[in-house]
């Protein structure tokens, strides 16, 4: 069985095809609905329309099963949401700051990159913070996403599952270079994660550490 890339991705994907499974429904509903009354009611057909006052089993009918359906809806979105919202205690700790129009990542020893390093397997918890204006911690193959705001600390973690590496970006529009706002995520076995983390440069990691960041500096000069 193909690991997913983090903890979330199941949880995420479930709440996702839940909500556009039942709103194709009931799009498929209405529209054959619509389409079998405009021509059966066609006003070639029916001479003379007929006012009904009400219905009242009808109308207990569709307000109930919405409101249901809005309920599960809720339920599954808060499920997932209350996972996501406390990191374990014991979770790795790492500085994520972000800036126009670049991210750094500061760990617990004081290194800093501008590649997100994560060990395989470990949960992270991250520290956001903005030094300007709003951001957003955007990784889509993890299905995480959290506002970084100016003056507060907002958190978010995750646990990576799946060894590889994926793209960070930013989600909320920060500027004319907005779209250029991206970093690497490398997930490497713990043991490979700690080699880097001690300062051991004998391991296969390339040395090239500043992603698409560096582009953008060398793009603004």
């Amino acid at each position: 069985m193909i690991a997913d890339a983090s903890n979330f991705v199941v949880t995420v994907n479930d709440a996702f095809i839940f909500v556009v499974a039942v709103s194709v429904f009931f799009l498929a509903l209405i529209t054959i609905l619509m389409v079998v009354f405009v021509i059966k009611y066609n006003s070639k057909r029916v001479k003379k329309a007929t006012n009904i006052k009400g219905n009242l089993a009808l109308e207990i009918t569709w307000t109930v099963i919405p409101t249901l359906l809005v309920l599960i809806m809720f339920w599954v979105g808060w499920n997932g949401y209350k996972k996501m919202a406390h990191a374990p205690k014991d979770a790795m700790n790492i500085d994520v700051t972000a800036q126009m129009w670049q991210w750094k990542f500061k760990y617990n020893n004081g290194k800093e990159s501008d590649t997100l390093y994560v060990p395989l397997n470990k949960d992270v918890n991250f520290r956001l913070h903005s030094l300007d204006v709003d951001h957003s911690f955007f990784i889509p193959d993890f299905r995480i996403k959290k506002d970084v705001i100016p003056n507060r600390t907002n958190t978010v973690w995750f646990r990576p599952e799946k060894e590889g590496e994926y793209v960070l970006t930013c989600a909320e529009y920060c500027g004319l270079r907005h779209s250029y706002m991206r970093a690497v995520v490398r997930v490497m076995p713990e043991s490979t994660f700690s080699a880097w983390l001690n300062g051991n440069e004998n391991i296969n990691i390339a040395s090239d550490d500043s992603s698409s960041n560096k582009n953008i500096k060398e793009d603004d000069k």
